[in-house]
């Protein structure tokens, strides 16, 4: 009993040292978002008050357009992933990107709480400011399971549906991410509230795009940022941690015009579900992209902007 109680005592003794050394090696502050302005706005940015946030969006293009373009980013992301198709769809149309609650430059809600009840409310209160009866919506991943949720929920306030690597069935043989595996492993998670390496970042977003040589520098730095922003990393592990709730049988009942894109090579969410999407959302158009990953809207821009605007 006293050699075990020993070999225990060693073996948190060396646990406690471990996580020391990593803590001293690899620690991270919060950024606020005051720091964060200057290199991930622009001219077109804004920063709305609603539901005790400062929400961070931007409205470009054809503001005579009546019936906007909305995109919403995936988890972890930011309004920054629909850049490069924003770029191209604003020329015709007005295009607004949001960074949602608990991600980006908006942060986390007052509450820390998240479900897709909460994003189609929030959703809602944000176009109602803007004025918005009426918009197109586009989602990707997380995003595009809020898209759809607000489709159901507000189906009055959407004509078009665009649903980009979407969250909404469950999800098997997936490779993953090795940040959302980390941030769902009890115990080790807590530390990234402290610790988020760019070899972390970098590694996991590896795990997103099929081509990995997209995955620069600047982009791990922007990712990097947007995580350790202020109460973005409690955020995250807080939805992670509580999940969102799991209502496919709602699908069946969108009967808004529906274009479904997916990279054939999603490692997150594999193309199968593009196909459940398809077979229950009736007259919805799919197509699906060859050597794509997880976030079409990045690694095939151009093709995902047409693919848009043609619908």
């Amino acid at each position: 009993m006293k050699k075990m109680l020993k070999l225990t005592g060693y073996t948190l003794g060396t646990l406690l040292i471990l996580i020391v050394i990593l803590f001293a090696a690899f620690y991270q502050r919060d950024k606020t978002v005051e720091e964060l302005k200057p290199l991930y706005t622009n001219h077109f940015s804004a920063f709305m008050p609603i539901m005790g946030m400062q929400v961070h969006y931007r409205d470009e293009g054809n503001k005579g357009d009546s019936t906007p373009l909305l995109l919403i980013h995936g988890m972890s992301s930011s309004l920054n992933t629909f850049d490069s198709v924003a770029l191209i769809l604003k020329k015709q149309r007005r295009v607004i990107s949001i960074d949602m609650p608990a991600f980006g430059l908006t942060g986390p809600n007052p509450e820390n709480k998240y479900s897709f009840a909460y994003y189609s409310l929030f959703l809602d209160s944000f176009l109602n400011r803007l004025q918005i009866p009426v918009c197109d919506i586009a989602g990707n991943s997380l995003g595009g399971g809020i898209a759809w949720q607000f489709t159901v929920t507000h189906p009055e306030s959407v004509r078009k549906l665009i649903l980009i690597n979407a969250s909404g069935y469950p999800v098997k043989n997936a490779k993953g991410s090795l940040g959302f595996k980390i941030a769902s492993t009890p115990v080790i998670n807590n530390l990234m509230l402290y610790i988020t390496p760019k070899a972390l970042v970098r590694k996991s977003l590896e795990g997103i795009y099929y081509n990995k040589n997209i995955v620069t520098p600047a982009q791990v730095s922007r990712f990097q940022d947007m995580a350790i922003s202020q109460g973005n990393r409690s955020a995250f592990l807080s939805i992670i941690k509580n999940g969102f709730e799991q209502e496919p049988d709602k699908i069946n009942s969108i009967n808004k015009p529906t274009l479904i894109i997916w990279g054939a090579k999603d490692g997150l969410i594999p193309v199968e579900n593009a196909y459940l999407f398809n077979k229950n959302i009736k007259g919805s158009k799919l197509v699906v992209l060859k050597n794509i990953g997880h976030v079409p809207m990045e690694e095939a821009p151009r093709e995902t902007a047409e693919l848009i605007a043609g619908f």
